[in-house]
């Protein structure tokens, strides 16, 4: 996959709004990715909705189901009314286009 998930969900919430911002960061101490709340990759705002999406591989999508389910945060931000989505990719090789598997947990 030349581009990465992230920056193909970026692309796709961006159809709907500019108020998009990547959430995780690197932590040089640990020399690993930190997702905000431990699974948001990207937030988004659309009116009066905000949106958390985890992006992945679509081969990771269940991995990422299940991560995020485990998470303690995760019924705090239902509460809160967040929408809350995975997104996985992949590159249809025919069309030569990705596509996207949307799973919502919210």
């Amino acid at each position: 996959m030349k581009t990465s998930p992230t920056q193909l969900t970026l692309k796709e919430l961006r159809k709907a709004t500019d108020c998009v911002q990547v959430v995780e960061h690197w932590c040089q101490f640990s020399r690993r990715r930190k997702d905000l709340f431990g699974f948001v990759d990207v937030l988004a705002v659309a009116g009066n909705e905000t949106i958390a999406v985890q992006t992945t591989s679509w081969a990771n999508v269940g991995a990422r189901v299940k991560k995020m389910e485990e998470s303690p945060h995760l019924s705090a931000l239902r509460l809160a009314g967040w929408k809350i989505l995975v997104h996985g990719w992949k590159k249809n090789e025919k069309t030569n286009r990705y596509e996207l598997k949307v799973v919502d947990l919210s």
